[in-house]
């Protein structure tokens, strides 16, 4: 699997501005996780920042993406980086950031081969023009941008569209009434709700069945499929999440299935958080998952 490389992208380019005049606040997350220890607790190799260039708030339905030429770009340098990590057999751990960098990480697996995702996330992130009359924030459209449906400049880099092929997908830890517009297209999805009442073993189950013909798959973790009750510091935090355990348990499972390929944190925003106390429960998290593999 390689060694852990700890790498900060704390881009906030795909979300909608929480206030008038205000910038969302998940790209302080990597400062705050780094804060309580997750550097030398998980024995990782520091990868740096990739730094994303500034945040745009204006928007109009009219107009495509928030911030897309911004995402365009941090993809790219986001995505050089990734594929330098990989090339020196280090096993990534990207800190956002919200749920587009997402991009950069699937478009560097699509360079080297066929791989899958497994997506947790409260919701599906499968916004796009085939299901909405507008796009906004990529952050809550990611899943549909690296399946191919979205602008060229993000969906089809070089051509590549699409990074990851829907039956290559695996949706975890979705709200039942965020999930319907990706179990629609056919993507595989458990829901929390699902996994809270029946345990972790359909999941993982379904992540071995879909992974194994494939070069790989990346893990990309939302926190708000964490229930709120736990984790609410988060832009759109709903009821009916995973509780950490629950989490922990699911990583351990799927980073312990040959092919995983590295993994990233996504949405939580310390502004939120005044206390730190979130941000440490986020860190344990991350790193009692992380344990079996350092």
């Amino acid at each position: 699997m390689g060694n852990l490389v700890l790498l900060d992208a704390p881009s906030n380019l795909g979300l909608r501005p929480p206030a008038e005049g205000v910038v969302p606040g998940c790209y302080k997350a990597p400062g705050a996780l780094r804060d309580h220890g997750l550097l030398t607790r998980l024995g990782a190799t520091d990868g740096g920042v990739v730094t994303p260039p500034r945040y745009l708030p204006h928007w109009s339905p009219d107009g495509g993406v928030r911030n897309a030429a911004g995402i365009a770009a941090y993809t790219a340098a986001l995505a050089a980086r990734l594929a330098k990590i990989r090339a020196g057999g280090g096993f990534p751990v990207v800190l956002g950031g919200d749920c587009s960098i997402a991009l950069a990480a699937m478009l560097t697996l699509r360079r080297e081969g066929r791989f899958g995702i497994v997506y947790f996330d409260g919701h599906d992130d499968f916004r796009h023009l085939g299901n909405s009359d507008h796009v906004a924030s990529v952050g809550g459209e990611a899943l549909a941008v690296v399946t191919g449906r979205g602008a060229p400049e993000l969906a089809d880099v070089d051509g590549l569209a699409p990074y990851v092929r829907d039956e290559d997908v695996l949706v975890l830890g979705a709200r039942e009434e965020e999930s319907a517009e990706a179990r629609e297209a056919g993507l595989r999805t458990v829901t929390s709700q699902e996994i809270m009442a029946s345990g972790t073993g359909g999941a993982l189950a379904a992540a071995r069945e879909i992974f194994a013909p494939l070069d790989g798959f990346w893990i990309h973790v939302d926190i708000d499929t964490l229930d709120p009750e736990f984790v609410s510091a988060v832009d759109s935090p709903d009821p009916g999440g995973l509780s950490p355990d629950k989490l922990v348990e699911l990583l351990r499972g799927l980073l312990a299935l040959p092919g995983a390929a590295g993994l990233e944190l996504t949405i939580f925003d310390p502004d939120l958080d005044p206390d730190g106390t979130q941000a440490a429960l986020v860190t344990d998290s991350l790193v009692r998952a992380l344990e079996g593999i350092r």
